[in-house]
């Protein structure tokens, strides 16, 4: 075993040790025993609750604008008092937020679940088909949204009545049926919290994620695992500190308080967990980016002296490599991390390069586990920059062959992973919760191994996804979507190899006779049906039938190797 990992398991077990911060204990949940901390809040209301001990220190910048604690957690308190008293939201109620990176994205967070009701971040990337999906899916009782989303769903509020609160309205005037959030919370002036008390088996987050169905199912997490999830974080953050005091210290030194940019979307696991709950537990400051801009996010950086950045791999690529990072002053900057997709070995060496003094980090989770899995911070990354690192102290992991037996130790095989931070299923999707979870564990759909020095690396995917730029495309939902164009009834979608963003969707498409449309044409069509990120990057149209096999299928790997071929 490597001495870096021998010295992180030490540092695990002094910190989860009877008495210790983050000790850990056995609890049965569904009839199974999992490994889970002690002293975790009972739900998230807690967590917004011990948040007002920050009082007036900032806690975010956006966009010049500069929210303390107390005012963020003011307004939350406020759209709960709003939704109890005006709307009848209860425990359980199922309210969603369709906006992009806003600080009222968070309000609303803290709204909805200092409540007890059920939070559904939505996709803002998606198009109107989309959203509306998964409103009607999940049986929203309300959606806060911005004034696009607004706009994109206007047809959809007025034909279901459903209550539409809109965030920075602007000027004009909204769509019939919504209302301004300031008109919305205008009556209620009440800044404290409810007190709701709110059991830890209770839902609490619904995020969805596409299927190999091409239906996004809503993967429902109760208290306990949002709650679970974010101590995971926390520990491997001190266990990760303990191994690497050179680091710690020389960022200490530098004596600028901990400032983490946002740079992903808040409706992701990473954003909302890893970045917002994290960072309003322990007190830390965030600079929140609407959307990426690499000249943006490097003038951030110099003016807020910001300390620590996550981001998908491409997006550091792209950081790293633009000419403006020599102009700017990035010392303050330590912490580093890439997440959403494997850290290419191009990024690893100009992050190491650029940044030599740099707290560098990857780490691999998912929707389902509440991006809980693993993580690679400082020396291990160092070490083995291609890896994911060691896994979060209340995970465990399976490695399986398609029969379900386990692999010989460095094989790599299916990922089937244990931890209290799972989801507990898919929202009124019982086939697929019964496909997927299996006896407390889930089927990650991911190929990979543990190493001999106990570090985890991905080899592959077992579910047919694309991940561009850290965005999950699955392919099913693109062919569905491209069926419904004029003149095509044959589809294949997939993805390619592509070095800044890791991999780009190609599709190829039969073109029925006497149909007359090109590339461009199908582009846009797609444009209009699905989110900008799920648009082909390739389009190739045949007017030959796809091959098949004797069962009918689309053989989509002979397909896939040839297109590769013609790059």
């Amino acid at each position: 075993m490597s001495t870096i990992k021998a010295e992180y398991d030490q540092a695990v077990a002094r910190i989860t040790a009877p008495g210790a911060p983050f000790e850990l204990e056995q609890a049965t949940i569904d009839g199974v025993s999992y490994r889970v901390y002690r002293n975790a809040p009972r739900n998230l209301a807690r967590i917004h609750a011990e948040a007002l001990a920050h009082g007036e220190r900032e806690f975010l910048v956006y966009e010049g604008e500069r929210w303390s604690f107390a005012a963020l957690l003011g307004q939350g308190a406020r759209i709960a008092h709003a939704l109890g008293d005006g709307l009848g939201i209860r425990p359980g109620d199922r309210v969603a937020i369709a906006m992009r990176n806003y600080p009222e994205w968070m309000s609303a967070f803290v709204g909805i679940t200092t409540l007890g009701a059920v939070a559904v971040p939505l996709n803002s990337w998606g198009q109107a088909r989309e959203l509306a999906f998964a409103l009607e899916d999940s049986g929203a009782r309300a959606v806060f949204c911005d004034r696009q989303r607004a706009g994109l769903l206007a047809a959809h509020l007025a034909q279901s009545a459903l209550p539409a609160i809109v965030a920075r309205p602007g000027d004009g005037t909204l769509p019939a049926g919504t209302q301004s959030l300031d008109s919305f919370i205008a009556a209620h002036t009440d800044t404290t919290l409810p007190c709701a008390d709110v059991d830890p088996e209770a839902p609490a987050l619904m995020m969805y994620t596409s299927g190999t169905t091409g239906a996004p199912k809503g993967a429902l997490s109760t208290q306990r695992a949002v709650c679970q999830s974010i101590l995971n974080f926390e520990c491997q953050a001190m266990a990760s500190a303990m191994i690497n005091p050179e680091a710690i210290g020389a960022m200490m030194r530098k004596g600028y308080p901990p400032t983490q940019m946002l740079t992903v979307p808040l409706f992701h696991v990473s954003g909302c967990h890893a970045v917002f709950l994290c960072a309003l537990r322990a007190g830390r400051r965030i600079v929140m980016m609407y959307k990426w801009d690499v000249a943006k996010a490097l003038e951030l950086i110099e003016r807020e002296r910001v300390t620590a950045i996550s981001a998908a791999p491409a997006m550091l690529q792209e950081l790293l490599e633009s000419p403006l990072f020599a102009q700017t002053d990035v010392s303050s900057l330590g912490g580093i991390g890439g997440g959403g997709a494997a850290t290419p070995p191009r990024t690893a060496r100009l992050l190491m390069e650029r940044i030599p003094d740099a707290y560098p980090g990857a780490g691999w989770g998912l929707t389902e586990t509440n991006s809980n899995g693993s993580a690679c911070t400082g020396r291990p990354f160092r070490e083995k920059p291609g890896s994911a690192g060691f896994l979060h102290p209340t995970v465990e992991l399976s490695v399986r062959d398609d029969e379900g037996n386990e692999c010989a130790p460095g094989t790599p095989g299916r990922l089937w992973v244990k931890t209290p931070t799972l989801v507990s299923g898919y929202w009124n999707r019982p086939d697929a919760t019964a496909r997927e979870f299996r006896d407390g564990w889930f089927d990650s759909g991911d190929i990979g191994y543990l190493d001999a020095d106990g570090y985890l690396f991905l080899s592959d995917r077992a579910k047919d996804m694309v991940i561009r730029g850290g965005e999950n495309i699955y392919p099913a939902e693109i062919e569905a979507a491209l069926l419904e164009f004029d003149g095509v009834d044959e589809v294949a979608a997939f993805g390619v190899p592509d070095e800044a963003l890791g991999e780009q969707l190609a599709v190829v498409v039969h073109r029925t006779p006497g149909a007359r449309f090109d590339a461009e044409d199908l582009r846009r069509f797609a444009s209009g049906q699905l989110a900008h990120f799920k648009v082909p990057h390739y389009v190739q149209v045949r007017d030959e039938h796809l091959p098949r096999n004797a069962s009918g299928k689309i053989l989509k790997k002979d397909i896939r190797a040839g297109f590769i071929a013609t790059l």
